[in-house]
């Protein structure tokens, strides 16, 4: 080998090098942050401090939702070992309703009590469009049930 191609060499490990350590940086830095959301009893168990910011996701509890005034609501997010608390200012989604799954983006104000700032509602992840399924269906790949009998538009 001649010192030409060692000199190469070692400057192509040195950066391999030097990359892989960056990204193991990044990825320890981001280890708490990489989570789409944190359930109600992940809070409890982790001990979540207030003032922290976070996604919860969870199920609204029925009999929880609860109109104020100024577009003001509040509402219980559970799962099956927690329950938290959130109080939201603004226009809900469509989807949102009681027993059904939600995403609130905000902050812990108190141990049981989550301020949020955006509510995101979870839709039913077997729901096809009637055009997919009629065009699956024609190329013989549908699996599903027929979406006119599931109610399906």
């Amino acid at each position: 080998m001649t010192r030409k191609q060692r000199r190469r060499l070692t400057l192509i490990g040195t950066g391999l090098t030097m990359t892989a350590a960056a990204l193991g940086l990044v990825s320890f830095a981001m280890r708490d942050t990489i989570v789409f959301f944190h359930t109600p009893s992940e809070v409890w168990a982790k001990g979540v401090a207030p003032g922290t910011r976070f996604r919860l996701g969870g199920v609204v509890q029925t009999g929880s939702i609860q109109q104020g005034n100024d577009q003001v609501v509040a509402f219980r997010v559970a799962d099956a070992d927690g329950i938290v608390n959130v109080r939201f200012r603004g226009l809900l989604p469509d989807l949102f309703r009681e027993g059904q799954g939600v995403i609130a983006e905000g902050v812990l104000t108190a141990p049981d009590m989550f301020a949020a700032d955006s509510v995101l509602a979870k839709h039913d992840a077997n729901y096809v469009p009637r055009e997919v399924a009629d065009a699956l269906r024609g190329q013989g790949h549908w699996q599903g049930p027929d979406p006119a009998a599931t109610g399906s538009r």
